[in-house]
């Protein structure tokens, strides 16, 4: 993760540490019906880490089309991290 002021967000990046990964990967596992693939990760530094991974969204079905989407999850310090926010980015 980039040196960064606390509470700011960084640019996104395509470079996803692995750490970053593994946090979207475990939280993303467990939705049904999509399947997310991180493009680039934000990350802001708050009392854990809050990450936004843009993404692309397609649906497990057959003929489903690909969407571009947001993922927020928030990992406490201590704790399990969870989705706070999923969107939809529109073209």
């Amino acid at each position: 993760m980039p040196n960064t002021t606390l509470g700011s967000w960084t640019p996104y990046s395509a470079s996803i540490s692995a750490e970053a990964q593994k946090v979207f990967n475990d939280v993303t596992s467990v939705i049904m019906g999509v399947k997310y693939s991180a493009l680039a990760v934000a990350t802001q530094v708050v009392s854990g880490i809050n990450y936004s991974f843009f993404c692309n969204a397609k649906g497990v079905y057959p003929g489903a089309t690909n969407d571009a989407a947001l993922v927020k999850i928030y990992a406490p310090a201590s704790g399990t991290p969870h989705i706070t926010e999923i969107r939809r980015v529109n073209q």
